[in-house]
Order: C-alpha cells, then structure tokens, then sequence
C-alpha cells in the first residue's frame, strides 16, 4: 500500500511540494486517536494525542529543516507500531492494524529515503 500511495504521489505530482511528506506522517500518528475514540477510551485518547504531539512536533521540524528526518521518523513510526500494544492500552486498535502500519511506515520511509538519495545525487 505505501508503495501504491508512494507511487501516486510521484505520478501526481503530489510530492513535489515538500509539504506533502511530513503530512502523511501527521496523518498516520493520529489514527490511533481515531481508534481510542472508537473504543471509548478517553484516557487512550489523551496518550494517544500526546504521542501524536510528539510525531507532528517532528514532522514540522522535518518540513523545516530536512526531509531526511520524516524518512527517519515513518521508520520510528513503524517501530513504535511493533511496540505500541506494550506501551499503550487502547481497546480500539484492530488486531490487524500493528502490522499492517509497521510495514506502510518501514516502506514510506524507505521510498522516502531513496527519493532523497536520488535527488541528492542528482545535486552533484
């Protein structure tokens, strides 16, 4: 899935606003809000927000200063997905949805990296 959107973005066009990126970071840390909604837990709301403070904080920071760092942190993301259900209590969450993240995030961040090292080579 990460390469299909990946892929669209490039053919759209989409990704050439550097904005674009950093976005789909802030996007993805917030699903986790939406599932403790859905699972009726305001306390997994609360954590769950914190922590998707914590990613959009380093997606702007990312949007500013480097993309490297959203290529890096999509890869932390999926990390965090492996992790999560050890860290957090949030009733909502699917079964399915740990692994299915760690891969989207782990393959966005990968093709984010190469996009970078090919256009870093390209600057040479």
């Amino acid at each position: 899935m990460a390469a299909l959107v990946f892929a669209f973005a490039r053919f759209t066009g989409f990704d050439r606003d550097r904005v674009f990126y950093p976005t789909l970071l802030i996007v993805i840390a917030t699903y986790y809000i939406l599932f403790a909604a859905m699972g009726s837990s305001a306390r997994a709301v609360a954590v769950e927000s914190c922590v998707a403070g914590l990613f959009l904080v380093v997606a702007v920071a990312g949007f500013k200063k480097s993309l490297w760092l959203i290529a890096a942190t999509l890869a932390a993301h999926g990390a965090f997905d492996f992790f999560h259900h050890r860290l957090i209590e949030n009733p909502g969450v699917p079964a399915w949805w740990p692994g299915f993240c760690l891969a989207f995030d782990i393959v966005a961040g990968g093709c984010l990296a190469m996009l970078l090292m090919r256009r870093s080579r390209r600057m040479l």
